[in-house]
């Protein structure tokens, strides 16, 4: 078992930055691969990142690649989620995640979840 909780999350504006972090506690938090799903209002949830259980493997979503950067601290069991020139359009409640095996795009694949952050991002 895996607990995931989210923090970073809050009100922007366009073109700021924003970190999120996801600590995790449990079961040994550096053999998972973990990813970053976000959900805007009335929209399914979707895929943002991803990050292989040592590091050595990212994946992202077009919509957010060069913008985002997700990385990981397994001495401190900690992911997160660098977000850098927001838009209004990534404004969402953003979850992470986790699955064994490698990062995935889809959020069936990940079997813990945090309860998210909100982020709104203001034009």
């Amino acid at each position: 078992q895996v607990q995931l909780v989210e923090s970073g999350g809050g009100l922007v504006q366009a073109g700021d930055s924003l970190r999120l972090s996801c600590a995790a506690s449990g079961r040994a938090f550096s053999g998972y691969a973990m990813g970053w799903f976000r959900q805007a209002p009335g929209k399914d949830r979707e895929f943002v990142a991803s990050i292989s259980w040592n590091g050595g493997r990212t994946s992202y979503a077009d919509s957010v690649k060069g913008r985002f950067t997700i990385s990981r601290d397994n001495a401190k069991n900690t992911v997160y989620l660098q977000m850098n020139s927001l838009k209004p359009e990534d404004t969402a409640v953003y979850y992470c995640a986790a699955r064994n095996g490698y990062g995935s795009t889809w959020y069936g694949d990940y079997i813990y979840w945090g309860q998210g952050t909100q982020v709104p991002v203001s034009s």
